[in-house]
């Protein structure tokens, strides 16, 4: 079934819902949205702060003229092209299939449809989904993986933060079949990460002298991860051939996330070939940057924008394994790459419009 966007003439814009929208993610997406060259925010909605100014929430947004509604998913998604559900996992699926039959595209920025497996998704997100019969129906929005599928989906599960900084970081070993045997990630990320919403794990005084890790080995995106990477591999016609160890650190910053992946590989494969992976991998990808001539990803780099940047560090061939140590390194604003931004990114290639429209804004120094 054809669906036909409400946009009526060349001048009309698209029109898009925020389905919560005073968590720092809706905050990001009305950032993002208010300045879109082709798109008019229509409405945000909220059980939160009903009634109240958008900007009066978030006190950097401009007047916008808009407040935050309550009203039923169906309500929230009629007349508009696109709706962004910004909510909790298992409330987002939920409110995803109340709206099901409305015509407008759906992008959801939780993990409800991220997983196709729901025995996965009861193990990592604490009980069974809500609809498990449409796990594997929404596409997985990574553009430099799915971007293709993305234009033609009404329905795109937007990824992770970790799981997208990892994934860039290793999508081009994956695909070229390097990724096999036992990876090892660190990756540190921003208090932002964590939600609005004060937690004892977050708490600045606590956190802003402080590094820690938590949920190690059990972290929700790793089955994300070990999913794309998978596809990956199955794309580059390979055999899903490792395994993921991942332990995620509380660091002390807002926003941004620097991911370390350690992975093994041949003594023959030397920096020429990891150059050319990386350089095939991302040629048609506008807004991930390959660090080159020794320079590596860093967060400064890439906080407050669109952009992804990776890096990597080539070891020499251990004389027990025969091996070499292969070092990614990728770094991303969480909230914009990681979140947001991505979901835009997305919404862009499904309605036709430049891929970087609206995101593509420079960042904050430092």
């Amino acid at each position: 079934m054809t669906i036909a966007l409400t946009r009526t003439s060349p001048q009309a814009r698209f029109r898009a819902t925020v389905i919560g929208g005073t968590g720092y993610g809706g905050a990001e997406l009305i950032r993002l949205l208010i300045t879109h060259p082709e798109v008019e925010l229509a409405r945000v909605t909220s059980i939160d702060h009903v009634g109240e100014a958008l900007e009066a929430v978030h006190l950097t947004l401009p007047t916008t003229g808009l407040v935050y509604e309550q009203m039923s998913a169906q309500d929230a998604a009629k007349d508009v092209d696109v709706v962004f559900l910004a909510l909790p996992h298992k409330v987002s699926a939920t409110m995803a299939e109340e709206i099901a039959e409305v015509d407008a595209r759906i992008i959801d920025l939780s993990g409800d449809y991220r997983l196709r497996d729901a025995a996965t998704y009861a193990r990592f997100y604490g009980g069974a989904h809500p609809h498990p019969e449409k796990l594997g129906s929404f596409v997985y929005g990574l553009p430099e993986l799915n971007r293709e599928a993305i234009r033609k989906a009404r329905r795109v599960a937007s990824p992770g933060c970790f799981a997208t900084t990892i994934a860039l970081g290793l999508l081009p070993l994956a695909k070229g079949g390097l990724l096999r045997g036992p990876i090892h990630t660190v990756a540190a990320t921003g208090s932002s990460g964590s939600g609005a919403y004060a937690r004892e794990g977050t708490h600045h005084p606590v956190r802003a002298g402080n590094l820690k890790i938590y949920k190690p080995l059990e972290h929700q995106h790793t089955p994300e991860i070990e999913q794309t990477l998978a596809d990956a591999c199955a794309l580059g016609g390979h055999a899903a051939e490792f395994s993921l160890s991942f332990v995620p650190v509380s660091a002390p910053l807002v926003r941004g996330i620097l991911a370390n992946s350690f992975v093994q590989v041949p003594a023959e494969v030397d920096e020429d070939r990891v150059s050319d992976l990386f350089a095939e991998c991302y040629s048609d990808s506008p807004v991930v940057r390959v660090r080159r001539g020794g320079a590596q990803a860093e967060v400064v780099a890439v906080k407050g924008t669109i952009w992804a940047d990776v890096s990597w560090t080539l070891g020499e061939v251990d004389a027990t394994t025969g091996l070499r140590q292969l070092l990614v390194t990728s770094a991303l604003d969480n909230l914009v790459k990681g979140g947001a931004g991505q979901a835009v990114q997305s919404m862009n290639l499904m309605l036709g419009l430049p891929e970087q429209s609206g995101v593509d804004l420079p960042g904050v120094w430092p």
